[in-house]
């Protein structure tokens, strides 16, 4: 099994910058078979969707929505993912979810709000 936890969010003004965390823990023998990890956000009455992914190698991928605003990087060696959210806007509103692939199964952080005023 491997557990994530998300931690950075909050409530912030438009314009302003947040930083999320995600830091996977588990068996060394889990851990090291992470390849991809990501953010996904759900805000209200809607449905999960992709922020930005990372694979092991480093290459990024970034919904059309926050290209240019937000960054994603990873430390391998901490087993932890950040989600560098720059310029927020009030549609930048939801809950915000950890992802990790290990093989076909993905697991999930427990999310943390960011809430975005206008």
């Amino acid at each position: 099994q491997v557990q994530l936890v998300e931690s950075g969010g909050g409530l912030v003004q438009a314009g302003r910058s947040l930083r999320l965390s995600c830091t996977a823990s588990g068996s060394i023998a889990m851990l090291v078979r992470i390849n991809t990890m990501g953010w996904y956000r759900q805000a209200p009455g809607k449905q999960r969707d992709l922020v930005a992914t990372i694979q092991s190698s480093g290459s990024t991928n970034f919904v059309d929505s926050v290209k240019g605003r937000f960054t994603i990087s990873r430390d391998n060696a901490k087993n932890t993912v950040y989600l560098q959210m720059n310029n927020l806007k009030p549609e930048d509103t939801a809950v915000y979810y950890c992802a990790a692939r290990i093989g076909f199964r993905d697991y999930w952080g427990q999310g943390t709000q960011v809430t975005v005023s206008s």
